[in-house]
């Protein structure tokens, strides 16, 4: 039996990754993808990114695109801008494996449906979707939208894709907080009895997402995922815009430690931590167990 050369091993890599451009164009599956790259000789790995439409999302899906051995799906409201955003990633980082999926996630049956369709493992999961309209507002469901997407979002798509994380374990979970947080009010979640602003309804949402990543890092220790947050970089956005900030960073530099967390060694051996600038920040929401749990019990009665 001859063994191929070196030249005939090279043209096999490129005939694989011919191959997985051509299947990418039939939709294919995370599970269908990881096993082409299995063939292909390299590594694989699956990430979700929420809010990839958005300055920061769309940079933090580009930088993982860009990183060798990442298939990368996108979760949109609007199919239009998402296979717009799918073509741009694929163009600016010669990655073919990158999709999308549609969903609201303002909406528990919208989340529930895309966890449903999902196949395969999942080795990334980063929440970054928000909204911050600025007057009150209400889902389908009957939920005051921001609460819904910015928070129950979070909670409710790690609930739902638990499986496939711990499918791929070790594998992490990397939550889009801010430094601009505070306020909560766990008596009035909605903003039903206080006056209703956005800033203040933005900065509760971030405080809740980082201590529900100090919640589901405990619960999802032993299934192997680490679940962390952050805080993006300051950058000029139309979700800033709504707040009334203005930015001083490119995307791709507020992007950075999100993305970091998800490609580097750091997001998968820490686990309930809060980033700032790449580097662990103490979180004095963290220190707050009680309200942790509560908080926790609250998002849960939503189902």
């Amino acid at each position: 039996m001859r063994w191929p050369s070196l030249k005939e091993k090279r043209l096999g890599i490129r005939l694989h990754h011919r191959l997985i451009r051509i299947l990418v164009g039939y939709r294919m599956t995370p599970h269908e993808w990881i096993d082409a790259m299995t063939h292909a000789g390299e590594p694989a790995r699956v990430a979700l990114v929420t809010g990839a439409t958005g300055a920061i999302g769309g940079a933090i899906a580009r930088q993982l695109a860009a990183t060798p051995g990442f298939r990368v799906v996108l979760v949109v409201r609007d199919p239009h801008k998402g296979a717009v955003a799918v073509e741009a990633l694929r163009r600016d980082t010669g990655n073919p494996a990158i999709d999308y999926e549609c969903a609201d996630l303002s909406l528990r049956a919208d989340i529930r449906a895309l966890a449903q369709r999902w196949q395969g493992p999942l080795h990334v999961l980063v929440n970054d979707a928000a909204e911050t309209p600025r007057d009150r507002q209400v889902t389908a469901e009957g939920v005051e939208r921001q609460f819904a997407t910015n928070v129950l979002g979070y909670f409710r798509l790690i609930e739902a894709l638990a499986p496939a994380l711990e499918a791929a374990a070790p594998s992490r979970v990397v939550n889009v907080a801010s430094y601009w947080a505070g306020g909560l009010d766990l008596d009035d979640l909605e903003f039903v009895r206080r006056r209703y602003d956005n800033d203040s309804a933005y900065r509760q949402s971030k405080q809740a997402d980082r201590m529900l990543s100090v919640a589901f890092a405990e619960r999802l220790a032993p299934r192997g995922v680490s679940v962390n947050a952050c805080h993006p970089g300051d950058v000029r956005s139309r979700l800033a815009s709504n707040l009334g900030f203005g930015g001083h960073e490119t995307p791709d530099q507020g992007a950075r430690t999100p993305a970091w967390l998800a490609i580097e060694e750091t997001g998968g051996t820490v686990t309930g931590k809060y980033f700032e600038h790449q580097r662990e920040t103490p979180c004095r929401f963290a220190a707050d167990r009680a309200a942790v749990e509560a908080l926790y019990a609250a998002c849960a009665e939503y189902g």
